[in-house]
């Protein structure tokens, strides 16, 4: 997108605008590989004059060509970012949002670029790793019991509706209307669906929901979180279901027996959790939404497979997507038969 003249001349003109700049200049705009969702490229400017005279290395988050039912708009998305930042959560600055077409054909957001690795695999895997992960699964914890912290009512996040009072029947509801969009037939879901409407627990306490908070969604430093990504998924709900999206098998990257993202087991992670929230998990509950989160991906999963096989997005990414619901279906058989984890 931002790889003609002119779509960088239309950019430049708009942070001149938006900070009053003499002169900007973008020296370099290179399209960023992490994310299946949306559309990152990282930004290199520089700014005469204004309040962020300088060079500045930035991130501009767009909209793909095809997107997913669940996605927030970017000016949603970053209503949400920002209002992670004043709650203390790690996430890079947001600067700037637009939320019309006239500059760039889309929607976007910009914020501030930060170092760190976002590879899943590399992170559970890498040997040089080892003694850090138990570390950045404690900052982890601390991160979203920051994050659960966030309460409705709140007006800066008016976009994101009204909190459900039953956020376990809502899904339920929501993942129906999924699978009725697909021609192909899935039994696997059906059986899922039916298991988790019998099963749901009472509602709870509702708090901000990351949506996507897993392994390979945050940057690393050398020891420690530098930043949560990838917001556009944030809700209202349940606090076990981010838990249980944590722990999705699909997010170990293969690193099984570290329950928790494939850093370490479920058992630490929790107990950092409680601690920092101040909140004590339900095991039963906690159960519950992971089967919901094996669901959810495998939907998800088809959903990104047809942005390729029916929306004609040509992504190799997205087409090899559609191989994993199968490996959700195996996933929902195990934990549904195990009963606990």
């Amino acid at each position: 997108m931002l790889r003609s003249p002119e779509t960088r001349h239309a950019l430049e003109r708009y942070l001149k605008h938006e900070t009053s700049a003499e002169k900007v200049a973008i020296h370099a705009a290179t399209a960023l590989t992490a994310g299946a969702v949306q559309e990152n490229w990282k930004i290199e400017a520089e700014m005469t004059g204004g309040s962020r005279a300088g060079r500045h290395l930035l991130v501009l988050r767009t909209d793909a060509p095809t997107r997913i039912a669940a996605s927030l708009g970017r000016a949603e998305e970053y209503a949400v970012l920002s209002a992670a930042r004043r709650a203390g959560v790690t996430v890079p600055e947001p600067l700037f949002c637009c939320s019309g077409t006239a500059v760039l054909g889309r929607p976007f957001f910009m914020m501030k670029w930060v170092e760190g690795e976002t590879s899943g695999a590399s992170l559970v895997h890498d040997d040089c790793r080892a003694e850090q992960r138990g570390e950045i699964a404690l900052s982890l914890a601390r991160e979203l019991a920051t994050i659960h912290g966030i309460r409705p009512p709140r007006l800066d996040l008016a976009a994101l509706g009204d909190p459900p009072a039953d956020p376990a029947s809502e899904r339920v509801a929501l993942y129906r209307r999924w699978l009725d969009d697909f021609v192909d037939p899935h039994p696997v879901a059906e059986w899922a669906l039916r298991w988790l409407a019998r099963e749901k627990p009472p509602a709870s306490e509702i708090v901000l929901l990351h949506g996507d908070f897993r392994t390979g969604n945050y940057l690393v430093g050398k020891k420690a979180p530098t930043a949560i990504l990838d917001w556009e998924f944030a809700n209202w709900g349940d606090p076990h279901e981010d838990i249980g999206w944590f722990c999705c098998k699909s997010w170990r990257f293969g690193a099984i027996d570290r329950e928790a993202g494939g850093l370490t087991p479920r058992a630490l992670f929790y107990r950092a959790y409680e601690e920092h929230a101040r909140r004590t998990l339900d095991t039963k509950r906690l159960h519950y939404w992971e089967v919901m989160a094996s669901l959810r991906w495998l939907l998800l999963a088809l959903q990104q497979r047809d942005r390729y096989l029916r929306k004609g997005e040509r992504s190799v990414a997205l087409a090899l997507t559609g191989r994993r619901p199968a490996e959700c279906e195996f996933e929902i058989l195990r934990l549904i038969d195990a009963g606990t984890l």
